[in-house]
């Protein structure tokens, strides 16, 4: 199981800040670093900085919206950026929610299967720099990319049901979740991707499971603070539906939290169960919390 890092300062901190995340990722020894879309920087435009100072770790997005963004844009963006990157970039990118898309873009959620499904039936090929005539419900397109330097990146999609799962294994290389517990990731995740990928005949079970770690000597302090800071995940469909799943009331709940060691058992069971990469999102207090947690993570590094 590859181990990477969540960057925090693409919400609340500069790019230079991100650099500097990345930069300690990579000499800390991690597999990857993750820049989330939420809406402070733009994940793209950043990884593309990042990856002329940062020359060895993979760089992903954790994930770029579909809908603001034209399949043939995001394709001739993320070959850009993989450019930049040497080869390097993770393109992750889901449907966000539809209070988001209704409600900030003023655009339809009604189909979002469909959606996505076309979205991948379009963007795909022009990543591999075929051309593409697609006359689909969703998109209508006719055109090609052609960016020199650029070659397909990874494509991962942030799906958790079972149909956005179906439709990732047919045309994606894997998932990217959150908010999605061990159990879940056992029982559901893993083996709806690996059947689907079955009968379509690839090799698309990449799982990326991100979850929130503390390390701490203070469990009820950590599990508190997590309820707060992650509470809005908990609110929103298709995060509740996977809690749900694994029967806990909130995010805090699947939080990795404790000491060092139990820390490092549970995140290693992950590999366990299927999932090939883990991206750590650390949420420690206190410097020692920091330090402690990034010290249990790196532990897993193999």
């Amino acid at each position: 199981m590859r181990i990477g890092i969540f960057g925090g300062a693409a919400n609340d901190g500069t790019l230079d800040a991100m650099v500097a995340e990345a930069k300690r990722a990579e000499a800390d020894g991690f597999a990857s670093y993750w820049a989330p879309q939420i809406f402070g920087h733009d994940a793209l435009t950043a990884l593309a900085v990042i990856g002329r100072e940062v020359p060895r770790i993979e760089l992903g997005t954790s994930v770029v919206p579909t809908y603001p963004r034209h399949p043939m844009m995001m394709a001739q963006q993320a070959l850009t950026v993989n450019a930049a990157c040497s080869g390097r970039l993770c393109l992750g990118i889901g449907l966000s929610h539809q209070i988001v898309v209704e409600s900030m873009w003023g655009m339809s959620f009604a189909k979002p299967v469909r959606h996505m499904r076309e979205y991948l039936e379009v963007m795909m090929p022009l990543l591999e720099g075929k051309p593409v005539a697609h006359a689909g419900e969703e998109f209508r397109v006719n055109g090609a990319v052609a960016v020199p330097g650029g070659s397909r990146p990874n494509v991962v999609i942030a799906a958790l049901g079972e149909q956005m799962l179906k439709v990732t294994a047919a045309l994606a290389d894997g998932t990217l979740t959150w908010c999605t517990g061990p159990q879940t990731l056992a029982n559901h995740t893993v083996p709806t991707l690996k059947a689907a990928a079955d009968k379509a005949g690839r090799d698309s079970t990449r799982v990326i499971a991100a979850l929130p770690v503390c390390v701490t000597k203070d469990k009820e302090a950590a599990f508190e603070r997590a309820a707060k800071v992650f509470v809005v995940y908990g609110q929103l469909p298709s995060y509740r539906a996977m809690l749900d799943k694994e029967g806990v009331s909130g995010p805090a709940d699947i939080a990795v939290v404790g000491s060092e060691s139990e820390v490092i058992d549970r995140l290693a069971a992950l590999a366990d169960i299927g999932v090939t990469d883990f991206a750590a999102v650390e949420f420690g207090a206190t410097p020692d919390e920091i330090a402690d947690t990034r010290a249990a993570v790196k532990k897993l590094l193999k």
